[in-house]
């Protein structure tokens, strides 16, 4: 499972804000600020939700840490 440190990163990369993860993760606002944070278990759909969001905006999750992809699908 993705870390918050690497959700951090990953919406870094992009120069997204929380508000716009959320939307395109279709989660609230409060999910995206509390899978950061890492006060919370996630739930694993919100999770995935997030990762998926990512990765359709070019980002590969990798071990310890994230990058953007040449060219997303």
């Amino acid at each position: 499972m993705i870390t918050n440190a690497q959700i951090r990163a990953a919406r870094a990369l992009l120069n997204w804000k929380q508000t716009e993860l959320a939307k395109a993760a279709k989660v609230s606002e409060m999910s995206v600020k509390n899978l950061e944070k890492g006060d919370k278990d996630p739930r694993v759909s919100t999770v995935k939700a997030v990762q998926a969001a990512f990765e359709s905006a070019g980002i590969e999750f990798i071990e310890g840490g994230v990058k953007k992809m040449a060219d997303p699908q």
